[in-house]
C-alpha cells in the first residue's frame, strides 16, 4: 500500500472552531433525527440510522482501509466509511505489514489534526454525518511514531504478571485515544504450539490458561478506557510445520480445548467489541467465510455482539489462495454469509472488487443490516457522534510526556528469563573491563508490529551508563546475524541493448517453446511469484522465462556468480552453460567462479521454468561483498584478552512470513560464541528474539544465558540493571524450548502417549520446559495444604503453600499451580496450568501463598463435546516450573 501524502492545504483551510460546532449541535430542536438524540438508547439510535441508509452507505460502513485527508479532496469518502488507518508510514501498511518506514514528521499532534479534519468532513459533509473509526496496531505499544514501545508480547507473557499487563493496556489505550485511535488490532491470542512459527513473538505462548488470563488483563484495561480491542486471529493461525496461515484440519475437540478458550473468555468476560479472522482455512473452509466458526460458535454459542473484521486482504484470499470462490464477487458473498462483518483491505480502490454483491441482492439484506448494526452500535458506544473531535492541545502536550518509560522498564525487567547461571557468573562482580559483542547490542530491535518508541536505549548504551567511569566497556560487532556471502546482482551491472537490466521473454509453456507472451525489461532478477504469475497473461502453474543481456564488473577479479531459487533454472555466460539445475526437485543455491575483467561486458542468459507455482529465482554474486567476518572475529579476540567478562547479544530472524525451519542462531553468531568461550573468560549470552533457540552446539561452552526477548525502548537500561544485580530476574518461559527441531511440535500440556516420549536417538524431554526460569536467589517450597481434601462439584478449592527466599538477594518467584485429572472419561493433559502468582520476597523472607481453584479449573470436554466436571481424584501440583513440581496433594471432587 502506498500511502498518500498529507494535504497541508486541507489542514490549514480547516481551522474550524469545533467547540462552536458542538454548541450548534446541542441547540438543535426535537425534530432532529432520532439517531442524533444522545438521550435515546443505542438500539433505537442504531435502528433509526440504519433505516435512513442507502445500500452504498451501508457498504462503506463495512469497509476499512489505510487512508489520509487527501481522500476528502478526491471525493473518496462521500458515502462515509467504517474507518481508516491514517497514514503514518512512507510505505507498506495494514495487518499484513510489520516492517514499517515512518514518516518522521508524523506525531501525536499532527495525527490529531488529521483526525479532526477527517471527522469534521464525515460529520458535516456526508449525508448522514456518521463518524469514522480510526484503527491501528498495538500488540505491545501503539505502532506510531513517538508512542511508548513496551517489550514484545511474548516477553510480557514471560512476566507472568497480569496486573502489569493491565497497566500496559491502560497506557496504550491512553496514547491511542489522544491520537484519535479508537480501535486497536491487538492482542494476538493464538496458541504458539510450534515455536518454528515466525509470529510466536506476537503471542502469549503455548498455554491456553496463561494466554487467556494475560489476554483478558490487557483487553479489559483497553476496553475500560473505551477503546475497542480486536484480538486476532480467529482461529489457529499456525499450522503443520509451524507455518503461518497453514490449513487447520484439527478436530473440534482440539479447537475447543486449546484454541478457543482465550477467544471465548475475551467475548464472555472481556466483553470485546471486535475480533479479527485468520488467513488459514479451518476444516476446508477459509476462516474468513466459515459459518460454523463465525456464526454458530462465535455469535450464536458465545453470544458475541461486536463486529468481525477480516485480516488484511483475506476476503479475496478465498479465490486467490484457497480456491473456494470463483472471484471476488463470490468470495464476498461467502464471507458475509459466513458471518464476517467488515472487509479490511490495503488499497482504497479495492472497494470496486467488493461492493457489487452488496448492491445486486447477492447478500441477504438482513445479513447486511446485521453487520452494519454491529458497527454502528460500537460507534455510538464510543461516543463518536457526540464527541468526534480531539484536543489538539493535549495531543501536543503528549509529545513531551515520558511518564510511561518507567512502566516500560519495569516490564522489561520482569520479562527476562535467566536460563543458565553456572558458578554464579551473574550478577557481575565489579568488572573493570567488559567486552560487548553482537549486532543486537546496538540495534535495540523492538520486534514485529512496533512503533519507534519514545527514545530507545540499546544494550550497549545501557551497560555503559550503568558501568560508569570505573569500568571500561569495549564494543565490536564480532558476528553477523545475516550471512552476506553474496547479493542480488544490481541493475547497475546489467544491460540489454543499451538499456538498464535484462531483456525478458515469458512463455506460456514450460520449455521456452512458442512465441513469447510477454516481453519486457527486468532491471534485476530477484523474483518471488507465490500468489501470482509474472504477468496476468500467464497461468501461475505453467510458464517459463528467458533473460538475456550483458553483465560487467567495475573491478577485475574472480567472483562467485550464480542462481538461487526453485530448481528449473540454467545460467549461460559467454554462451556457455555454467549452471544446469533444470530438473525440478527442490530449492538450491548454485555458484561458480568466473574471472571478470574490469568494465568488460559478458553475454549472460538465464532460463527458468515453473510447472507448479510458488516460484523463486535470483541472479546473485559476491562482487562488492566485503568479508568482514574474519576482521570482526580478530577484533573480538584481541579485545577479549583484557576483558573480565564478555557479553554477547545474539539474535534471531523471525516475524510475519518469516517462519523458521531451523532454530539455531543465524549467520556466524554461534562461531563467535565458540571462539569467545575458548578465551576462558566468563561469557554471558543475551538471547534477543521472540521464540525458542536451538543451543545444542554451544550451550555447554558458556556459563550464563539470559533471554531478554525484544525488551522494548527501555531494554538497554533493564538489561544492564539485571547484569549488575540491581534487579533479580524472575521471568518464566511461556513456551517450551526443544533440544532439537526434530522434537517439534513440543508442548508441556500434551495428552498421555500410548508408548514412550523418547526417540531412539534423542530424548523426548525439553531443553527448557514451560514455566522455567532461574533467579539469583534460591526459593524453598513447603507446606502444601488443601483447605478441604474433599469438595463437592461446583465448590471452590483453597490451596496454600509456603515459599521462602533462602538466597542473598531480594527477588520474585512465580509460584505455579498445575492440575492432572487422575481418571477421566476422555483423555486429559498430563498436567495443565490452572493458576499462578508472582510474589516478591526479601532475602530470608517467608510468605504463605493462597490459591483459589474455581469450578472451571476442573472442567473437561466430554465425549459429547460438552463442558462438564466429573467426580474423582485431581492431582494438585505446585512448583517453580512445569518440570520442577516440588509439592503435590490429591483433591477429591464428589458429586
Amino acid at each position: 500500500m502506498i500511502f498518500r501524502k498529507i494535504s497541508i492545504a486541507l489542514i490549514v483551510l480547516t481551522a474550524i472552531n469545533y467547540s462552536l460546532h458542538a454548541q450548534s449541535n446541542s441547540g438543535k430542536n426535537s425534530s432532529q433525527p432520532a439517531y442524533k438524540n444522545a438521550k435515546l438508547n443505542i438500539d433505537d439510535r442504531v435502528k433509526d440510522l440504519l433505516s435512513r441508509m442507502t445500500p452504498e452507505e451501508k457498504f462503506w460502513q463495512l469497509f476499512m482501509v489505510p487512508g489520509d485527508v487527501d481522500g476528502i479532496k478526491k471525493g473518496s469518502y462521500k458515502n462515509g466509511i467504517f474507518g481508516l488507518q491514517i497514514s503514518a508510514q512512507s510505505g507498506g501498511g495494514g495487518e499484513a505489514q510489520q516492517m514499517l518506514s515512518y514518516n518522521t514528521t508524523e506525531n501525536a499532534y499532527t495525527l490529531a489534526k488529521k483526525v479532526n479534519v477527517l471527522q469534521h468532513y464525515f460529520i458535516n459533509d456526508t449525508r448522514l454525518g456518521i463518524p469514522m473509526l480510526v484503527f491501528d496496531e498495538a500488540l505491545h505499544g501503539l505502532v506510531r511514531q513517538g508512542a511508548t514501545a513496551f517489550p514484545q508480547s511474548i516477553g510480557l507473557a514471560a512476566s507472568f504478571d497480569t496486573l502489569m499487563l493491565a497497566q500496559i493496556g491502560k497506557s496504550i489505550a491512553k496514547e491511542a485515544k489522544i491520537r484519535g485511535i479508537r480501535d486497536v488490532l491487538a492482542p494476538v491470542i493464538n496458541m504458539a504450539d510450534d515455536v518454528r512459527w515466525g509470529r510466536t513473538e506476537e503471542t502469549y505462548g503455548e498455554d491456553p490458561y496463561l494466554t487467556t488470563v494475560m489476554g483478558l488483563a490487557f483487553m479489559k484495561a483497553i476496553e475500560k478506557e473505551n477503546v475497542v480491542v480486536t484480538p486476532k486471529h480467529l482461529i489457529a493461525n499456525v499450522g503443520d510445520g509451524g507455518r503461518d496461515s497453514y490449513p487447520i484440519e484439527k478436530n473440534q475437540r482440539f479447537l475447543e480445548e486449546i484454541h478457543f478458550p482465550a477467544f471465548k473468555e475475551a467475548v464472555i468476560q472481556g466483553k470485546i467489541r471486535s475480533v479479527m479472522t485468520s488467513y488459514n482455512s479451518v476444516d476446508g473452509t477459509p476462516a474468513t467465510s466459515n459459518h460454523w466458526l463465525l456464526t454458530e460458535v462465535l455469535k450464536n454459542n458465545w453470544g458475541f455482539k461486536g463486529f468481525v473484521i477480516s485480516d488484511a486482504g483475506a476476503v479475496g484470499g478465498a479465490n486467490v489462495l484457497h480456491n473456494t470462490a470463483s472471484g471476488y464477487h463470490e468470495a464476498t458473498v461467502q464471507a458475509l454469509n459466513g458471518g464476517l462483518d467488515v472487509i479490511f483491505q490495503v488499497e482504497y480502490e479495492h472497494y470496486k472488487l467488493f461492493m457489487p454483491p452488496f448492491l445486486d441482492g447477492s447478500i441477504p439484506q438482513t445479513r447486511i443490516d446485521d453487520a452494519v448494526s454491529r458497527v454502528l452500535r460500537a460507534k455510538f458506544e464510543l461516543g463518536l457522534f457526540e464527541n468526534p473531535y480531539l484536543s489538539e492541545k493535549e495531543a501536543k502536550a503528549s509529545l513531551t510526556d515520558y511518564s510511561s518509560k518507567s512502566l516500560a522498564k519495569k516490564a522489561a525487567l520482569e520479562s527476562f528469563v535467566l536460563l543458565k547461571n553456572n558458578q554464579q557468573v551473574l550478577p557481575l562482580k565489579q568488572p573493570k573491563n567488559i567486552l560487548v559483542l553482537g549486532e543486537d547490542a546496538i540495534e535495540a530491535r523492538l520486534g514485529g508490529y512496533s512503533g519507534t518508541g519514545k527514545g530507545k536505549v540499546s544494550i550497549l548504551d545501557g551497560i555503559r551508563k550503568r558501568a560508569g567511569n570505573s569500568t571500561i566497556v569495549n564494543y565490536t560487532q564480532g558476528s553477523f546475524r545475516n550471512d552476506k556471502s553474496y547479493v542480488v546482482v544490481d541493475s547497475l551491472y546489467l544491460s540489454s541493448n543499451k538499456r538498464v537490466g535484462l531483456s525478458a521473454d515469458y512463455f506460456e509453456t514450460i520449455d521456452l517453446s512458442g512465441k513469447a507472451i510477454v516481453s519486457r525489461i527486468d532491471k534485476k532478477l530477484d523474483f518471488m511469484w507465490t500468489l501470482y504469475a509474472p504477468d496476468e497473461k500467464l497461468k501461475t502453474d505453467n510458464y517459463s522465462a528467458r533473460w538475456q543481456g550483458e553483465i560487467r564488473a567495475p573491478k577485475s577479479g574472480t567472483y562467485k556468480i550464480g542462481l538461487e531459487g526453485n530448481d528449473g533454472y540454467r545460467l549461460f555466460i559467454n554462451d556457455k552453460m555454467e549452471i544446469d539445475q533444470w530438473d525440478k526437485s527442490s530449492y538450491h543455491t548454485r555458484l561458480i567462479d568466473f574471472n571478470f575483467e574490469a568494465d568488460k561486458s559478458y553475454p549472460i542468459k538465464v532460463e527458468f521454468k515453473e510447472p507448479k507455482g510458488n516460484a523463486h529465482i535470483k541472479l546473485i554474486w559476491n562482487y562488492g561483498v566485503e568479508d568482514k567476518q574474519a576482521e570482526e572475529l580478530q577484533k573480538a579476540t584481541a579485545l577479549a584478552k583484557n576483558a573480565d567478562a564478555i557479553v554477547i547479544a545474539a539474535g534471531i530472524k523471525e516475524g510475519e512470513f518469516l517462519d523458521r525451519a531451523m532454530l539455531n542462531l543465524p549467520g556466524n553468531q554461534e562461531l563467535i560464541i565458540h571462539e569467545m568461550a575458548k578465551t576462558g573468560k566468563p561469557v554471558i549470552v543475551l538471547l534477543v528474539g521472540g521464540s525458542a533457540i536451538n543451543m545444542r552446539s554451544w550451550i555447554d561452552d558458556v556459563p550464563a544465558i539470559l533471554n531478554v526477548w525484544y525488551p522494548g525502548e527501555e531494554g538497554g537500561n533493564a538489561v544492564a540493571e539485571t547484569l549488575f544485580g540491581d534487579y533479580n530476574p524472575a521471568g518464566r518461559l511461556p513456551i517450551t524450548y526443544p533440544v532439537d527441531e526434530a522434537q517439534l511440535p513440543l508442548v508441556y500440556n500434551h495428552k498421555p502417549t500410548g508408548r514412550g516420549d523418547d526417540y531412539n536417538n534423542l530424548s523426548g524431554e525439553a531443553l527448557f520446559p514451560f514455566g522455567y526460569g532461574l533467579s539469583y536467589s534460591n526459593f524453598k517450597f513447603t507446606n502444601l495444604k488443601l483447605q478441604k481434601n474433599k469438595i463437592k462439584i461446583g465448590e471452590t478449592a483453597i490451596v496454600t503453600c509456603t515459599i521462602k527466599n533462602e538466597g542473598k538477594y531480594d527477588g520474585d518467584e512465580v509460584v505455579q499451580l498445575y492440575i492432572r485429572d487422575v481418571l477421566a472419561s476422555v483423555s486429559q493433559p498430563v498436567l495443565a496450568l490452572k493458576n499462578f502468582k508472582r510474589i516478591h520476597l526479601k532475602a530470608g523472607e517467608e510468605k504463605e501463598v493462597v490459591f483459589e481453584l474455581k469450578p472451571e479449573a476442573f472442567q473437561m470436554l466430554n465425549k459429547e463435546l460438552k463442558w462438564v466436571i466429573e467426580p474423582g481424584d485431581f492431582r494438585i501440583m505446585v512448583g517453580s516450573s512445569s518440570k520442577e513440581l516440588q509439592l503435590k496433594e490429591t483433591l477429591i471432587l464428589e458429586p
